[in-house]
């Protein structure tokens, strides 16, 4: 999406308090939104544009500019000045971030605020406030963003021949859906305002599956397929959070894109396999990139600039989309490789690039998300999982897919405990109304048949769904021809939403799980209902600001725990595990996807409540996010985070029920978490008590996995 800033600046105190539609000066930051916003209407004749852009000379510029910015910066007589701030920050090391090379340009362009001399030193010295404890390298890495401006920045002379011209880059052109053409496009073209009341459902549901369409385009970077590198193990695709990389299986001798090119499928004959990128949905974080294996030392893929890949990949996704569900039920294959060829009903979210938490739930549709209905509580999840306008939950080709509703902190898991009770009581009254019509269609034996299989197989995933298509058509066949079963035919058609069982699935944060909504969570859990709870863990309160929670570790710096947090984390999943009917695990996709996958099934596929606790590295921890994938497997590696399942169904077989899947730490504990800015700045700002409470956390994992341990020995 987009933000705008408003910025005034005065001798006197500034009483303003509307926006601003007359600007001396305004900056597009991403040159993407050049063909997709209004950027330039707003500005005063004479006024300073400043665009963020590979194309520094006349002649890139002709090209890329849409004619309508053209005509509008001519007849303004505007300012034109360029700087190719991204590839300045690649250059710097500050991977993507323009933001303090922009301000310079600034402040460059618009001296009559201040001297660019005097910005410059103000500016160096708010970022070593600001970075110091990162570290000195951090801090000349920006000094260096700042100095960059003044050698880069380029005025452009406009042409007298724009103010008519008709030439220039074509505006990005809208879906052919009509509620993201009457409601989603005007919202995101910042004129959501103008909408009408009645362009609203009264009820306030909105459709699913709109983020596809609003192709943002933002990534500066993207990966390129090397299909020779290729070992087709799925893992890109896995751990993606946006899930805009994809396994794609084209059958043999199937017409196809000149581009698309592909190679033999492993161990699905008849078919050819490509890995396919949407670059206009890509969020350009590399996580892929960073875990492929390759094959001999060579990924095969390589982040390359955006611009490179667009209007090819572009095309070959659109293509890749629509190929037809490929049936791979009898096919052997790893569980991990083989979900990757169902696809995300979780896709094109807003969250952060590199985000830890989406690869869960997009893995979570791909397993159940036909039949999936979710309550999300309030939080990171809420925010990414159903920001207005669009929704990224979406359904696949039979119409299948997650129905997602979002609660508040303090009541998100009675909230979909109580979805939960409204089904089964609907069902159970279903149940009712099919034995009966099976009574009344004794001499309809294919009907009576469907009804029997149906009563029998309810509670069951796959047995529903076979029973429900088979109850469906007979009712169908069977409905007004007139006999003494309509009525109940008619009924049973009325509810059919609740033939097929549903997976509940409670969705929240650690903040919410571990803190505000506790006593909700443990009650839900204590009811020995069948829901499924998930917890995507980053031990901190990420969405309102990085406030510390009962998930935090000893030592961890976050808000309300500025000097280091003095006690340990709390261990929900062994607290969950005392009653003996939750099904527990703790999972990290990074290192062991496998692991995930099996305890993902294992605590849907139980009838009681399950708790799935996930950890989800973050922004907030001071990493690269590129790397997160690889801060999970460190987590691991050390014993910073273990693994394990507790499932109460071995209990009833005579077997130990918790098995502890990671194993003993090889890694250094205290070199991973130095490697996170959460606890390295109490080491730079208070190196003694970094040291009494490093060793504290040290410990408090120790004696957790020990615990684990013991628990995981018992006969």
């Amino acid at each position: 999406g987009i933000t705008v800033s408003h910025l005034r600046f005065g001798k006197t105190p500034i009483q303003s308090e509307y926006l601003i539609d007359a600007a001396d000066f305004i900056a597009c930051h991403n040159p993407s939104y050049i063909i997709r916003y209004d950027m330039v209407s707003d500005l005063k004749d004479g006024g300073s544009f400043l665009l963020n852009a590979p194309w520094t000379s006349i002649e890139e510029l002709e090209v890329n500019l849409p004619a309508k910015v053209k005509n509008t910066l001519a007849k303004k007589h505007a300012k034109l000045y360029v700087i190719d701030a991204i590839s300045i920050a690649a250059k710097l090391g500050l991977r993507g971030r323009t933001n303090t090379i922009l301000q310079s340009a600034f402040f460059l362009i618009n001296e009559q605020i201040m001297p660019y001399t005097e910005a410059v030193d103000l500016m160096k010295k708010m970022a070593y406030k600001s970075f110091a404890r990162k570290g000195d390298a951090v801090v000349q890495m920006n000094y260096n963003a700042i100095d960059s401006a003044k050698e880069h920045l380029v005025q452009i002379d406009i042409p007298e021949s724009w103010a008519t011209t008709t030439e220039g880059a074509e505006m990005i052109k809208l879906a052919d859906n009509d509620y993201f053409k009457n409601v989603i496009a005007p919202i995101l073209a910042l004129e959501g305002d103008k909408l009408p009341s009645s362009a609203f459902n009264a009820d306030g549901s909105v459709p699913t599956g709109t983020t596809k369409f609003e192709k943002r385009g933002v990534a500066v970077m993207v990966p390129k397929w090397v299909k020779e590198n290729c070992v087709q193990c799925n893992q890109c695709s896995f751990v993606c959070p946006h899930a805009c990389i994809r396994p794609a299986l084209v059958a043999e001798g199937a017409a196809k894109p000149a581009d698309f090119d592909t190679k033999p499928a492993t161990g699905i004959k008849g078919y050819e396999f490509r890995m396919q990128v949407s670059p206009l949905d890509c969020m350009g974080c590399g996580v892929c990139a960073e875990v492929c294996p390759g094959m001999k030392g060579n990924k095969a893929l390589v982040m390359t600039p955006f611009a490179e890949l667009e209007v090819k990949e572009a095309a070959n996704w659109e293509y890749a989309v629509d190929l037809p569900e490929v049936d791979l039920s009898e096919v052997k294959m790893a569980d991990v490789k083989k979900s990757q060829f169902t696809p995300s009903l979780f896709e094109f979210s807003g969250a952060c690039a590199g985000c830890g938490e989406t690869p869960y739930v997009k893995v979570v549709t791909q397993l159940f998300g036909d039949r999936m209905i979710i309550a999300n509580a309030t939080g990171c999840s809420s925010i990414y999982g159903g920001s207005s306008p669009t929704c990224p939950y979406t359904v696949n080709k039979q119409g299948h897919g997650p129905a997602w509703a979002n609660s508040l902190f303090e009541d998100n898991a009675e909230f979909g405990y109580g979805m939960n009770l409204a089904y089964k009581a609907r069902r159970e009254t279903l149940k009712e109304k099919v034995a009966k019509l099976a009574e009344a269609w004794a001499g309809y034996e294919e009907g009576k048949a469907a009804c029997e299989a149906w009563i029998g197989n309810m509670n069951d995933a796959e047995g529903s769904k076979k029973a429900a298509a088979a109850l469906i058509k007979a009712c169908e066949g069977c409905k007004d021809c007139g006999c003494e079963a309509d009525a109940l035919v008619k009924e049973v058609l009325a509810d059919k939403d609740c033939l097929v069982k549903k997976s509940f699935w409670i969705i929240g944060g650690d903040g919410w799980a571990y803190d505000i909504g506790y006593g909700g969570l443990d009650h839900v859990l204590a009811s020995g209902e069948d829901v499924n709870v998930l917890v995507l863990d980053t031990e901190v309160y990420s969405n309102t600001g990085g406030q510390a929670s009962k998930s935090t570790p000893i030592g961890a710096v976050a808000k309300f725990a500025s000097s280091g947090k003095r006690v340990k984390k709390k261990d929900l999943g062994m607290i969950a595990a005392t009653y003996g009917y939750v099904y527990v695990a703790q999972c990290a996709m990074g290192s062991d996807k496998a692991q995930l996958v099996k305890a993902l099934k294992e605590a849907e596929a139980y009838h009681g409540p399950s708790l799935i606790i996930c950890y989800a590295p973050c922004i907030n921890h001071g990493i690269n996010m590129t790397k997160s994938q690889a801060e999970e497997k460190a987590a691991v590696d050390c014993g910073y985070w273990q693994l394990f399942r507790y499932n109460p169904e071995l209990a009833k077989e005579g077997k130990n029920p918790f098995v502890l899947d990671s194993k003993d730490p090889t890694g250094d504990y205290q070199a991973f978490i130095l490697g996170e800015t959460r606890y390295a700045s109490l080491k730079k700002t208070q190196p003694a008590v970094a040291e009494e409470l490093f060793k504290e956390t040290e410990e408090a994992s120790k004696e957790r996995l020990a615990g684990y341990k013991h628990l995981a020995a018992r006969e």
